[in-house]
C-alpha cells in the first residue's frame, strides 16, 4: 500500500510559489532599494567636462544654424503667439540645431535633466562626445569639479533670436548652453554661428571673456528686446529719465555680450540689460552664468536670484549688470507689476 501524502493541485502550487516570492521580496526589497539609491547618489559629473561638452554642443548646433541660413532653407512657420501677441517663429535651423545639441549631451550623459526650447519626434542622432577638452579650458581650469548628477539641470537654446534669424539679422543670432547646479547657474556658453566666436564662463573657475574697463551707473545705456519689448521704454525712462539711451537688440545672448568686452564683431555697448516681459530660462541662463563668473549679476526686476530648476518660466522680468552696484539699480526701478508690462 502506497504511503499517504499531501497532493497539491496546480493552482495550489502556483499560490505557494507566489507566497514564497512575496516573502523573498519583502526580505530583500529594502536591501536592494537602498543599494540602488546608494548607486544613484554616487553618480557624479565633472563640471569641467560638462563645459567642454556644452561648447561642442553649441558649436555643432551653430553649424546647422549657419548652413540653413546660408542655403536659405529656413522652412519658417509659427509656433503660436507670444503673450504680447507677436508671432513666435520656428525654422529648420531651430530644429536641426536642437537635434545636434540635445542628443550630443543626452547621449553622453543620458541621466542628466536636459531642457531645450525645441522638441521633435525624430529618432535622434547617434552623436557621442569624444571627451576631448580644449587646451584653453585645461589651461584656465587646471582641475575638474565633481557634482552630483541629480543636482544638474542643463538648459539649451538651439537658436536664440529666431525672429532676427528670419530677417537675416545675423549678428544677433546665438546658440546657448547653460548648466545649473541646485538651481544656480554655474556654466554658460554663448556661441555666435556667423563669426565662430564662443563666449564661456564657469563660476568659481574662469571665463574667456572680460568685463569692459568702465560702465556708466548714473546715466546708463540700457539694452532691451526689439521683438518682445512690451512697455520697456516707459519702465526704463521712469527709472533713469526721459533722455536715457535705449538700445533695442535681438537675442538675450547678444544683449549679455553687449555688456562685455567682446571683439569678434561690432556690438552696441550697453551698461545694463532690462527685460520686462515673460521670458524663458533657456534664453537667459547661459548669460547669467557668464556674468556671475565675471562678478556680475542677473536677477528679476525685484532683485531676486533666478532659480534654474523646475519650470522654464521666468515671469519676474530681468535686470543684468556688471561692475555697477546692482542693489542700487534695483532701488531705482519703479515698482514691478507683471500685469502692467
Amino acid at each position: 500500500m502506497a504511503p499517504m501524502g499531501i497532493r497539491l493541485s496546480p493552482l495550489g502550487v502556483a499560490v505557494f510559489f507566489l507566497l514564497g516570492l512575496g516573502v523573498i521580496y519583502h526580505l530583500y526589497a529594502g536591501v536592494l532599494s537602498s543599494r540602488f539609491a546608494a548607486l544613484r547618489q554616487k553618480r557624479t559629473v565633472d563640471l569641467r567636462e560638462l563645459l567642454a561638452l556644452s561648447i561642442e554642443a553649441a558649436v555643432q548646433g551653430g553649424r546647422e544654424v549657419k548652413r540653413i541660413r546660408v542655403e536659405d532653407t529656413l522652412e519658417e512657420r509659427s509656433k503660436g503667439k507670444t503673450k504680447e501677441g507677436a508671432s513666435e517663429k520656428l525654422t529648420l535651423g531651430d530644429l536641426n540645431s536642437h537635434r545636434k545639441m540635445y542628443y550630443l549631451i543626452k547621449n553622453t550623459y543620458p541621466y542628466l535633466q536636459v531642457n531645450s526650447e525645441e522638441h521633435d519626434n525624430s529618432d535622434g542622432e547617434a552623436t557621442i562626445w569624444t571627451r576631448n577638452i580644449p587646451s584653453e579650458i585645461l589651461n584656465k581650469i587646471p582641475e575638474g569639479k565633481l557634482v552630483p548628477a541629480e543636482s544638474v539641470t542643463v538648459w539649451i537654446d538651439p537658436l536664440d533670436a529666431t525672429q532676427e534669424y528670419t530677417e537675416n539679422l545675423r549678428k544677433y543670432v546665438t546658440t546657448m548652453v547653460c548648466v545649473a547646479v541646485d538651481g544656480d547657474p554655474v556654466l554658460g556658453v554663448i556661441h555666435k554661428p556667423f563669426t565662430g566666436f564662443t563666449a564661456w564662463g564657469m563660476v568659481g573657475g574662469a571665463a574667456n571673456v572680460n568685463r569692459r574697463d568702465s560702465y556708466n551707473a548714473n546715466n546708463p545705456k540700457v539694452i532691451v528686446s526689439r521683438s518682445h519689448a512690451g512697455k520697456v521704454k516707459s519702465f526704463v525712462q521712469q527709472a533713469f529719465g526721459n533722455n536715457t539711451e535705449i538700445i533695442p537688440a535681438g537675442g538675450a545672448g547678444y544683449k549679455v555680450l553687449a555688456l562685455l568686452d567682446v571683439t569678434d564683431e561690432e556690438y552696441e555697448k550697453a551698461d545694463i540689460y532690462i527685460h520686462v516681459t515673460y521670458i524663458k530660462k533657456w534664453d537667459i541662463c547661459a548669460g547669467n552664468a557668464i556674468l556671475k563668473a565675471l562678478g556680475g549679476h542677473m536677477t528679476t526686476l525685484k532683485g531676486e536670484d533666478i532659480d534654474y530648476s523646475g519650470s522654464e518660466k521666468n515671469t519676474g522680468g530681468l535686470l543684468a549688470s556688471i561692475d555697477i552696484d546692482h542693489k542700487a539699480l534695483v532701488n531705482r526701478l519703479p515698482p514691478w507689476d507683471e500685469s502692467k508690462y
